[in-house]
């Protein structure tokens, strides 16, 4: 019998390389995980593909989707909805894949409330000044974006002990390694483990009766 997956939720700080890290940790283990796909009803980018980036549905949809309770979360940005389907993280974690939902941290934490299991991480440069470096660096916006960003950034620390793990991204490759274990180490967990732990005792103990 294959070992269900587990649901695993990323967030960080815009500019933390989260978005980065999951890439590369699919493309290291792609028969490991599964990166999951949001729903949106915003209209598809030059170059974006329904059931790739995104799946692409009208507001009607969506609605339909939130009254039959077909979301793990949704949250509305600037008048498009954006939500997590839930069909296709359930068919990935049965078939045995560790599920990744890289959102931010008030979709996370609604997560961890409907479903406990679920392994939250945060990803964070190694310091505020580093952060801000690497907004600057991206060259592709202007001073008050990056100063809303690092605003931002300041309201959303306020919530990461609530998350699992902290994960500091210094370097690229260790951070993915440490995901990477973080995430297998947790299939270890006893409590992730009751069915097995159940049949071992019921096991041990006909073997007591023998005695």
């Amino acid at each position: 019998m294959k070992e269900k997956g587990i649901l695993v939720v990323v967030s960080g700080f815009s500019g933390s390389g989260k978005g980065t890290i999951m890439k590369q940790l699919l493309e290291e283990h792609p028969s490991t995980y599964a990166l999951s796909i949001s729903a949106t009803t915003r209209i598809p980018r030059p170059g974006e593909c329904h059931g790739k980036e995104y799946f692409f549905v009208s507001r009607e949809e969506f609605e339909q989707m939130i009254h039959k309770k077909a979301l793990i979360e949704y949250a509305q940005y600037v008048d498009n909805y954006y939500g997590t389907p839930k069909d296709y993280v359930v068919e990935k974690l049965e078939q045995g894949k560790d599920v990744i939902l890289e959102i931010e941290i008030q979709g996370a934490l609604k997560v961890k409330k409907a479903y406990p299991d679920t392994l939250l991480l945060f990803v964070s440069p190694p310091s505020a000044q580093e952060l801000k470096n690497r907004l600057i660096n991206r060259g592709t916006e202007e001073e008050a974006v990056i100063a809303s960003r690092l605003s931002r950034a300041w309201q959303e620390a306020q919530g990461i002990e609530q998350y699992d793990y902290f994960v500091i991204n210094d370097d690229l490759e260790e951070c993915v390694q440490e995901v990477h274990s973080i995430i297998q180490n947790e299939h270890a967990r006893a409590a992730r483990n009751c069915e097995l732990i159940e049949t071992i005792r019921a096991e041990l103990k006909s073997f007591a009766k023998g005695e």
